[in-house]
């Protein structure tokens, strides 16, 4: 599949997720770009703003197998990975698998279950696999992990582990809609003729797998890759943040920066395409200083001014020929 064709599909997947989905056009393609380049995506908003509809709506654009976890303060580890049970019949133990064998999981709320069972998503998140019992099983490919969360302000809600947040290669947020939005969701309801805004298919799971890998092979210049670590670095050197992007960080930046040019029909990474995706990429991995959050610092505002501060290269036209 040519770059030109992998951008026009993926314009498709978008413009019939919008077709549903009542919002912003640039939360969508960041949280394309995620699946693009084989990362999980993390939604934070208030409740009743599109989260578990966006989710749903992507996995059946993209044609993939669905499944919904709903994280409560007294789900297991073996609720979401799955568990042995005992046959009578055949007196042995057999592997149930949990919901979390799909091509597309969505973690609802996930910041309402204790760290405990958060953590039960890690090793499926990181390898594509879970282990049970000691033994491996592997997970379908692809394997996407769509998390919600409401604001950890909200009555009980417990705070994402960094270890956790540092495995979403995109945390976004949906927002209000503008008032075009608005008017539209009260039209839905208004008139109960009108059918309710369905998601058909788009592509299926081969296609998507096209998808992934068109993303890896757009080409990142020398310079651009050192632009993408300068960001990096000087996360970890400002004043206001104790702890900064990580290496595994770094790697998410390139491999979305390259979903986030096929988004746009080129071959080639830009400065301007890592700067687009850079806040939904890096915000959430930093942890910022007692000082910076009681001054009220958000990550993002650390993100931007990083972005001010760092150079950016001049590219070779002849290069991206």
């Amino acid at each position: 599949m040519s770059v030109p064709d992998a951008a026009a599909t993926v314009a498709a997947v978008v413009d019939e997720i919008r077709s549903a989905v009542v919002a912003d056009r640039t939360v969508l393609e960041e949280v394309t770009a995620g699946v693009l380049a084989r990362g999980h995506v993390l939604l934070e908003d208030v409740p009743g703003t599109g989260k578990t509809l966006t989710a749903r709506s992507f996995a059946t654009a993209l044609g993939l197998e669905f499944s919904r976890i709903q994280f409560t303060p007294d789900l297991m580890p073996a609720d979401i990975t799955g568990s042995y049970v005992f046959e009578e019949e055949t007196g042995e133990f057999h592997f149930t698998p949990g919901p979390v064998f799909a091509n597309v999981v969505l973690a609802d709320e996930i910041n309402r279950a204790p760290p405990k069972t958060q953590s039960a998503l890690l090793e499926a998140m990181a390898e594509g696999q879970v282990t049970v019992d000691g033994e491996t099983h592997e997970l379908p490919d692809p394997f996407v992990v769509i998390a919600t969360q409401n604001p950890v302000e909200q009555e009980g809600t417990f705070e994402l582990p960094e270890a956790q947040r540092d495995r979403f290669m995109i945390k976004t947020s949906l927002g209000y809609p503008d008032a075009e939005g608005t008017r539209e969701l009260i039209d839905r309801r208004a008139d109960r003729d009108r059918p309710t805004p369905t998601v058909e298919p788009v592509v299926d799971r081969e296609r998507v797998l096209e998808l992934q890998a068109v993303s890896e092979g757009i080409d990142v210049e020398g310079p651009v890759r050192d632009y993408i670590a300068a960001i990096c670095r000087s996360t970890r050197t400002d004043g206001r943040v104790d702890v900064g992007v990580s290496p595994r960080g770094v790697q998410r930046l390139f491999e979305v920066s390259r979903a986030r040019a096929v988004l746009e029909g080129r071959e080639y990474v830009v400065p301007e395409d890592i700067k687009r995706i850079a806040g939904p990429a890096l915000a959430h991995r930093l942890v910022l200083t007692p000082d910076a959050t009681v001054d009220g610092v958000s990550r993002r505002t650390v993100i931007d001014a990083v972005l001010e501060q760092c150079d950016v290269p001049a590219m070779d036209p002849q290069s991206t020929d």
